[in-house]
């Protein structure tokens, strides 16, 4: 199932060495932020590299220590001990496998991303508040508020080398990549602490460093917590926020490159296995991490492979280099977690959700995780959320406008029983006698809104006042009041019958469905509109139909403005070429669509109960203009008899045409070289179906739901 490395070698191996380059800075990193031993990093990352890429369901994701877990696992370790922590991993890891089978991934995709965002923003301001107390040559604080306290008596003080150390790393990290050509190509973390590090041994700089007490797997064995109850809940969170952390380090990598798509379930049992081994062994929690997961796809990985080669390098280079990365200073590493905890407060996700108007939420969530903790700012996060969403199905939106001739309400939203007070509070408002137009946008009505409205109606007719009432998605309204069953959800609109205009005379008819397109349809297609009026039409179809009232062309061929250059005239006719026609303007329409928009498909379509099919096949007396008209569609050779319009007869009106299109030069000219296609389409008004002409059989043949990859016409 799963690729060999052979044949990704050339790919994945390369890969792989450019995502170890930035891990190991930031394991060690995130272990010093945790108050973990430093090993406990590394391990994770070649837990991380290796289980979790052999076990997951995504090709590219690069696993490992997160920053996004450390408030949550320095918590822990405050708690409850660090060997004690190994063992709230492992379980963690149990929950996530449990997860993974369960085939719950989708759930956790419900956390709004205003939350995670925020909860990341959060988990970054509290990294950057303890570690600039690591810069500055102290130590953090218990809280991110008594970091805040401390931070400008820290800041006035004499600084220490550490400082210096500090500002080196965090020079080197944000103007790296202005270096040309090697800005781009080596890490800035890996040469932002190569470089203090040198500097710090050559100067013997007064600092504190790493300390991986002898080797990766000098650590104790794990013990169990005293306090089963608190363990497991910590156990749940750090399953939890890691599942949520991966599954969208998953979803985002996905849209990186072109390869699979990720298995969020199997990605789950994947990482809830590393998080076992992990544990066990000694590590930090692993999760999917975005910054070694888009590094991993820029340096050109296409599948698991590159993940497992970088927890072995990490492994091989942790056995044989541990008295080098000894030599790195803990300043260092504090900065490079002050530049990870800045980076985590994404200006950009921050800006999507202001798009979204979830800034509440996403302030609410990041302020709690600072000032209260991870979990309880996650928890207000979620619960503002709920709110949110709460709020935005049951709110109504009423719209009274006055006109000389009548109350037009326009009613948005879900109209259930917590809108009634709304609603009826509005329509009392209206003047007895008045005429009333109320138009009904929402999704869905129950019972309780339905009986409102219907009362107030009756009410209102009785004092000589007129209520008409149009329903736009489904007619919640009249099916309540007409005792049909309601379905639970709707995907279509309004029956037409509906929401149809009463015939009030010509322009007045006009005039209410223009105005029902400003209220309903325009700023939908504007922004459409407005580009095809700056670019000008491009259509690649000439659409040659009937004039009659009861075809649609743009709904039965599924096609938008701009798509079809339409022509409609009595019977779809083409008129034969060198045969001086009774109106010049479809020969005009013929040469403006060819020469000047340079079309590339011409389509007749026909339809049933044709009135112009039925009176050239029936005789009669007609206007000279029109007998003329209809000599088009009279078949040579052929007697004219009945006086309807049969199926047979429509279809053969459509052949007709086309042969009468042949006739023209330029038609016969582009058909021939195959830059011109000519179609035949026949409408049943009777069964609303598609019927198209099979140029191999000559038959029509009507278009299924089931035909896939048809293309529309034009």
């Amino acid at each position: 199932m799963n690729p060999r490395p052979g044949p990704v070698w050339r790919s994945d191996l390369p890969a792989s060495l450019v995502v170890v380059l930035v891990a190991v800075p930031l394991s060690l990193g995130i272990a010093l932020a945790s108050g973990a031993p430093p090993a406990a990093g590394l391990i994770a990352a070649v837990v991380g590299g290796i289980v979790a890429g052999a076990l997951g369901g995504s090709a590219v994701q690069v696993s490992g220590p997160a920053a996004g877990l450390t408030v949550i696992v320095a918590t822990t370790i405050a708690t409850f001990g660090w060997r004690a922590t190994c063992v709230i991993v492992a379980v963690a890891g149990v929950m996530q496998v449990v997860l993974g089978i369960a085939r719950v991934a989708p759930v956790a995709m419900m956390v709004s991303p205003a939350v995670v965002h925020g909860m990341l923003a959060g988990v970054g301001v509290v990294i950057v508040l303890a570690q600039l107390h690591v810069l500055l040559g102290g130590a953090p604080q218990a809280s991110a508020l008594d970091n805040i306290r401390e931070l400008p008596a820290k800041v006035l003080e004499h600084h220490s080398h550490a400082f210096y150390v500090g500002v080196l790393t965090l020079a080197v990290l944000c103007f790296w990549r202005r270096v040309p050509r090697v800005g781009t190509v080596l890490p800035a973390p890996l040469v932002a602490v190569c470089l203090a590090t040198l500097v710090t041994v050559a100067v013997d700089w007064d600092v504190r460093y790493v300390s991986l007490s002898g080797s990766l797997f000098s650590f104790g064995l794990p013990e169990l917590p005293g306090d089963v109850i608190g363990a497991g809940l910590a156990a749940l969170s750090i399953a939890l926020i890691a599942s949520v952390e991966t599954l969208m380090c998953a979803v985002a990598v996905d849209r990186s490159h072109s390869g699979p798509r990720a298995n969020l379930h199997r990605e789950l049992v994947g990482q809830g296995t590393a998080n076992i081994v992990s544990g066990l062994a000694g590590g930090l929690p692993v999760a999917g991490v975005i910054v070694r997961s888009t590094t991993n796809v820029a340096a050109g990985a296409r599948t698991h492979w590159s993940t497992i080669f970088h927890g072995c390098w990490i492994l091989v280079l942790v056995s044989v280099a541990s008295p080098v990365m000894e030599l790195i200073p803990l300043p260092a590493l504090a900065a490079l977690l002050v530049y990870t905890g800045i980076r985590m407060i994404d200006i950009a996700h921050a800006r999507q959700v202001r798009k979204h108007r979830e800034t509440a939420i996403y302030v609410a969530t990041a302020a709690g995780v600072v000032v209260l903790g991870l979990l309880e700012g996650v928890a207000i996060g979620i619960a503002g959320a709920i709110l949110l969403a709460l709020w935005r199905v049951t709110r109504i939106r009423i719209t009274v406008e006055s006109h000389a001739e009548q109350e037009q309400v326009t009613v948005s939203g879900l109209l259930t029983f917590l809108a009634v007070p709304t609603l009826t509070r509005t329509l009392r408002r209206i003047p007895d006698q008045a005429t009333v137009q109320i138009d009904l946008s929402n999704l869905y009505m129950d019972h309780a809104a339905a009986s409102a409205l219907h009362d107030w109606q009756l009410a209102h007719e009785r004092t000589g006042g007129t209520v008409e009432i149009h329903e736009i998605h489904h007619s919640w309204y009249h099916d309540a009041i007409h005792g049909r069953e309601m379905p639970e959800s709707v995907s279509q609109p309004v029956p037409w019958g509906v929401r149809r205009i009463p015939f009030l005379g010509t322009r007045e008819q006009l005039k209410r469905g223009a105005q029902s397109f400003h209220r309903h349809t325009r700023d939908h297609v504007a922004p459409m509109l407005a580009d095809l009026a700056d670019a000008g039409q491009k259509p690649g179809h000439l659409f040659v139909t009937c004039a009659d009232s009861r075809l649609v062309p743009n709904l039965f061929t599924s096609t938008v403005p701009g798509d079809l250059f339409t022509v409609r005239n009595i019977g779809n006719v083409v008129a034969r070429h060198g045969r001086p026609a009774a109106d010049p303007s479809m020969q005009a329409a013929l040469d403006y669509a060819l020469g000047v928009l340079e079309v590339t498909t011409i389509t007749i379509c026909g339809h049933s109960h044709c009135g112009a099919v039925a009176a050239a096949h029936g005789g009669g007396a007609h206007t000279i203009t029109l007998h003329r008209w209809l000599d088009h569609i009279r078949r040579p050779g052929r007697a004219n008899t009945g006086t309807t319009c049969t199926k047979t007869s429509a279809q053969h009106n459509v052949i007709q045409q086309l042969d009468n299109l042949r006739t023209h030069p330029v038609v016969a000219r582009r058909e021939g070289q195959g830059s011109l296609h000519l179609v035949g389409m026949y409408f049943d008004l009777d069964t609303s179906e598609v019927h198209m002409l099979d140029p191999a059989t000559g038959a029509f043949q009507p278009v299924t739901p089931s035909e896939a990859g048809q293309p529309r016409p034009g």
